[in-house]
C-alpha cells in the first residue's frame, strides 16, 4: 500500500455523519425563519464550514421564537 492509499472503510462513517448534518441543516433551513442573513447565505455558511457553520447556524441563525413556516398553516 502507498503512502497516500485512503481507508474508505474508515472514513466512511465520517463522510456520512458530516452529509447528514449538511442534509439536516439544509432541511431545518427550507422550514424555519433565519435571522440576521438571508437564507441562502445561511446555506453558504453551512456548507462551507462543517460543522462549524451548521453549529452556528443552529445556535445563533435559526429563529428559535417559535415564526416556522409550519405554523402559519
Amino acid at each position: 500500500m502507498g503512502e497516500w492509499d485512503i481507508n474508505w472503510a474508515a472514513w466512511a462513517p465520517v463522510i456520512l455523519l458530516v452529509l447528514g448534518f449538511i442534509a439536516f441543516c439544509m432541511v431545518d433551513l427550507a422550514r424555519h425563519d433565519v435571522r440576521y442573513l438571508p437564507k441562502w447565505v445561511w446555506a453558504i455558511i453551512c456548507c462551507a464550514s462543517v460543522p462549524m457553520g451548521g453549529i452556528v447556524y443552529l445556535l445563533i441563525g435559526k429563529d428559535h421564537v417559535g415564526n416556522s413556516l409550519q405554523d402559519s398553516t
